[in-house]
């Protein structure tokens, strides 16, 4: 999941100094591209806490500033953490704060439930941005090594989704893709490149932390590795069900749990029950799956943008919202 690497120092660590201690940080999103040189990209952040409404309490004596108006005044952290968990999907997100001549945003999370979407796909909203290149700064908890499971499962999700035959490139923008499939931003406020241009700026970073997991895909023979004449992956793999099974057996337990209720209704002679997966054919196993991630998405996404328009207040809400369909509707022309 570190891509980048724990450096001594990073220029990422001098803005976590002005806010409360966290248990977990990390940088993802375009500051991240190693070809992006503007300078008014916005450093977005996810901060990891025991306890949000301790660690709100505590920023709000720091940095009130950071906060909606109205969340200051009606409630402060319990408040704060209230919509975060009831409407939202357990985050709380501040933009457009300036620090050094910089804008960031960060999201605060409870680290029970950060460590519960990255081993079980709870909201499939924090395990998506973790399945992307992302820059750690704090991991006190070791939620670097917990990730493996993540990868793999988004590796497993993605192979499943795929052909017969595709390219590495193929295979990043399809994991980049699991976290937004659903999201109903991307119907009007999001660049219609999006996945494709995350791919393109974060190539080797994705390679970085797929390669481990294609060989021991490679290794169990789920798959084969080659080369082009121009030094490009290309990816084989069979469908039979032997294969299916092994895939679907790497995902999170609930959604094994998930697709075994849909599938069993569905197994035909040509179906098995291994290992307590139900899975009829690798094309109904790759639908029942799609349809499970897209469903968690549209509602986590829902949620938080819900969650999110109240926490950022009315004026920065227009300015966020604004800045994003007019990113959409560039990419559309």
């Amino acid at each position: 999941m570190n891509t980048m690497g724990n450096a001594s120092k990073s220029p990422f660590q001098g803005f976590l100094e002005v806010l409360p201690p966290v248990e977990f940080a990390c940088v993802y999103g375009s500051s991240l591209h190693p070809n992006n040189h503007d300078k008014t990209t916005m450093t977005d952040f996810i901060l990891g806490v025991s306890d949000p409404k301790q660690w709100h309490s505590e920023n709000l004596r720091l940095n009130k500033n950071h906060y909606a108006s109205w969340m200051v005044h009606l409630g402060g952290g319990k408040l704060i953490t209230n919509v975060a968990d009831r409407v939202g999907v357990g985050v709380h997100f501040n933009p457009f704060v300036t620090w050094n001549g910089k804008m960031y945003k960060y999201g605060v999370v409870r680290m029970f439930d950060l460590i519960n979407d990255v081993l079980q796909w709870d909201k499939f909203y924090l395990c998506g941005r973790l399945q992307k290149p992302v820059h750690i700064v704090v991991d006190n908890l070791d939620i670097n090594s917990c990730n493996a499971v993540n990868l793999r499962a988004a590796l497993s999700t993605a192979l499943l989704l795929l052909p017969s035959e595709f390219s590495e490139a193929d295979l990043y923008a399809k994991v980049c893709s699991l976290s937004y499939m659903g999201d109903l931003r991307m119907l009007f406020a999001e660049d219609k490149n999006k996945v494709k241009k995350i791919v393109a700026g974060q190539f080797d970073l994705f390679h970085s932390m797929y390669q481990p997991f294609l060989e021991e895909c490679e290794a169990k023979k789920l798959l084969r590795l080659s080369s082009t004449a121009n030094h490009q992956i290309v990816v084989s793999q069979d469908h039979d069900l032997s294969v299916v099974h092994s895939l679907v057996s790497a995902l999170p337990r609930p959604i094994r749990s998930s697709i075994n209720m849909k599938q069993e209704k569905k197994l035909s002679g040509t179906g098995k029950i291994v290992n307590d997966i139900a899975i009829s054919s690798r094309e109904q196993a790759a639908n029942c799956l799609e349809r499970i991630l897209r469903r968690k998405v549209m509602v986590s996404s829902a949620r938080q943008a819900i969650s999110g328009l109240l926490a950022v207040g009315g004026v920065n809400a227009t300015k966020y919202l604004a800045k994003k369909v007019n990113k959409a509707w560039k990419s559309w022309r």
